[in-house]
């Protein structure tokens, strides 16, 4: 009998900025919304966050054509200012974001990929994010 192995995806940026900015801007719901796309087609219209264990987030990704829309949610399980985030979503997925170094920052999320969607387009999507990120933080620093 054979274990089925977990598919963990991952994705990374490095963002020329103060890590105190980084974590501020990724965790900050205003801010959230401003890079919270993979490209200009997209946005984050509505975005709440709880850094907390046991604190939830909820960010509402959409097409800006109204073509499509889904609720980004879940549950904090472990928050380590300035190192790491792990996350479960509402549907059991992980995830771990981690915040290593400083100026540069480098930023990788690991994830737990949605069976029912193309494991490429999630990493692209992902790394697409992670990258709009960097493009903000270092605007704002």
């Amino acid at each position: 009998m054979s274990a089925t192995k977990k598919v963990i995806l991952t994705a990374e940026t490095r963002i020329n900025a103060p890590i105190a900015k980084v974590w501020e801007l990724w965790n900050n719901p205003e801010d959230i919304k401003q890079w919270n796309t993979p490209d200009a087609g997209w946005h984050t219209s509505h975005a709440e966050n709880d850094l907390r264990p046991g604190g939830r987030f909820l960010y509402v990704m959409e097409m800006k054509d109204g073509s499509f829309k889904f609720n980004f949610r879940g549950t904090y399980d472990e928050v380590k200012p300035y190192e790491f985030i792990r996350y479960t979503l509402d549907d059991g997925r992980k995830s771990t974001i981690t915040f290593a170094d400083d100026k540069p920052v480098k930023l990788t999320e690991t994830f737990e990929p949605d069976a029912n969607q193309s494991f490429d387009m999630q990493q692209e999507f992902c790394k697409a994010v992670l990258d709009k990120f960097a493009k903000y933080a270092e605007g704002k620093s």
